[in-house]
């Protein structure tokens, strides 16, 4: 089979290519939450840790849907 740009079969190919190029608004926030939780959980890990808290992976999680927020709010804002 031989695949050629012109080939009718193939309608979508150029959405296909531009889905692997666009970056969703909902993939930046993710990736910046996850930044913004790597500098927190940087910040708090030794607090996280040390037993002040009741469960840290919980904590964890939290701060992860904060960052999160937080960055889709700057996203919005920006």
């Amino acid at each position: 089979m031989k695949l050629t740009s012109s080939t009718p079969e193939l309608p979508l190919q150029d959405l296909i290519f531009g889905a692997s190029v666009y970056f969703p608004p909902l993939f930046k926030a993710v990736m910046l939450g996850f930044l913004l939780w790597l500098v927190a959980h940087r910040l708090l890990r030794d607090w996280i840790y040390a037993g002040d808290i009741w469960h840290p992976i919980l904590m964890d999680l939290s701060l992860f849907v904060i960052a999160l927020s937080l960055s889709l709010g700057l996203l919005i804002v920006w």
